[in-house]
């Protein structure tokens, strides 16, 4: 049995052508062998010939090396991270919002025009591997979200408090660098669907534990492994790269450290679910905490995931600052004061929903954002941790005042500590999800880099 609920404050803080090579054959009129090249044209017209197939085989080759490679760019005024690409026959251009929980691929379509887009039919085997359920119809003229005969998907938008079926459809997602993936499937939403997104956005990119997610459905046409990562700038322009591993161009591999992603059990903290469904969310098993490289006093249970899935930390694209159950937060708020008034930062007045808040006169700069008591996320292995400091873990709310960027969940959270959109800014995070691990920096402006520059 399908269930839908809304779990209040626990994801939202406030309200190539088809293969990758591309196959160099000619086929007789009997559509069988291959027809060797003609005698005739002159030796010139046939360098240039092969010299095209040639460019088009290292396109192949060089997308089969990168993988899917997006930019991603931050809204300022949501503090969310969208990326680019083009959609249909007159490639459109879309920005979507990533979304690390979501389910697939979703579009508002109502302005959408296509010649190659085509719905999944219900029954059909693309739906049964879609896991749709329910068929949608419409008595409008045929267009991208309004079909008959539709397979039926729930889409969800985490700022809305409801969620529902619209149908699923299939068209051709491109991108700058000629990487073209035809039958691509997505879900058309209606336009006041994107409440809540940033302006520019008209969809977004689900990139959870599902078998349609955004990354998945690029993998399996790439023929590449399944895993993604996201480098979210704090200005400029970042990556979301699809199928391959750290960008090359800037040597990050000395600074990633690696740890298991982790299932939260039994069911999953998405707002759709069924009875055995394990978590599509991706969360790390964080043992304990320290701030300014002295352990916080904190209950190791509080980070344990109980038989109710309650409890464990996961990572969010989508809330702003990280938030902590109460009785982590409390100790770990304390520590960080301590700690700055030991830098002599001097205290004022809190400033919700933040509660430990600084005089910014009193607090050092530096290029990788203000000088303040670093905090470390600490997961298994040797020497393995998620050290979060400087811009990071400030928020600068005016000229005079600045905050830790952490926030009270209270004392019931579903999530232990969820970390937040604001923690990730110049980080690179690599998902792979087949192997269920996460490598990940801590920020790379410590190191005098940019998910600019990577």
């Amino acid at each position: 049995m399908r269930k839908a609920r809304y779990i209040p404050g626990d994801e939202i803080e406030t309200g190539c052508v088809g293969s990758i090579l591309p196959r160099l054959v000619t086929r007789s009129s009997d559509g069988e062998g291959i027809v060797p090249p003609r005698a005739g044209p002159s030796s010139a017209n046939q360098f240039l010939r092969y010299s095209v197939l040639l460019v088009l085989v290292l396109i192949g080759t060089s997308h089969a090396q990168t993988g899917l490679v997006l930019p991603l760019r931050r809204d300022a005024k949501t503090s969310q991270f969208y990326t680019t690409f083009q959609m249909g026959s007159n490639p459109t251009t879309i920005n979507a919002v990533i979304h690390l929980s979501g389910q697939h691929l979703w579009l508002a379509c109502d302005n959408y025009t296509s010649t190659t887009y085509a719905p999944i039919l219900c029954d059909s085997a693309k739906c049964e591997a879609a896991k749709g359920f329910g068929c949608s119809g419409c008595n409008g003229p045929a267009r991208p979200g309004c079909s008959n005969n539709t397979c039926g998907t729930a889409s969800s938008n985490p700022f809305l408090f409801y969620i529902t079926s619209y149908g699923l459809y299939e068209d051709t997602l491109s991108s700058k660098d000629h990487v073209q993936l035809p039958d691509f499937i997505f879900s058309c939403v209606p336009n006041d669907f994107v409440q809540g997104l940033a302006a520019p956005v008209s969809g977004m990119v689900g990139l959870g534990r599902f078998d349609i997610a955004f990354h998945k459905v690029v993998a399996e046409k790439m023929k590449l492994p399944d895993r993604f990562s996201i480098c979210p700038p704090s200005s400029g322009i970042g990556k979301l790269t699809v199928g391959a591993g750290a960008p090359t161009k800037s040597d990050i591999s000395s600074l990633i450290k690696t740890t298991p992603l982790i299932v939260n059990k039994p069911v999953s903290n998405q707002p759709f679910f069924s009875d055995n469904d394990l978590s599509q969310e991706y969360f790390i098993d964080v043992r304990s905490i320290r701030v300014a490289g002295e352990a916080v006093e904190v209950k190791e249970s509080y980070f344990d995931i109980n038989g109710d899935r309650v409890g464990g930390t996961k990572i969010s694209s989508l809330q702003n600052y990280t938030a902590m159950h109460t009785s982590i937060y409390k100790p770990v708020a304390r520590a960080f004061d301590k700690a700055a008034s030991d830098m002599k930062m001097r205290s004022v007045a809190a400033v919700g929903p933040f509660r430990a808040c600084y005089s910014a006169e009193t607090v050092k700069r530096t290029g990788a954002g203000p000088e303040v008591p670093a905090i470390d996320l600490v997961l298994p292995g040797k020497d393995v941790y998620w050290r979060i400091s400087g811009a990071n873990a400030m928020v600068e709310i005016d000229r005079k005042t600045m905050c830790l960027a952490f926030v009270d969940a209270g004392s019931r959270p579903t999530t232990s500590v969820v970390i937040g959109a604001h923690q990730l800014k110049e980080n690179y995070l690599e998902f792979d999800v087949a192997a269920s691990q996460l490598r990940f920096t801590s920020s790379l402006l410590v190191h005098n880099k940019t998910c600019s520059r990577i």
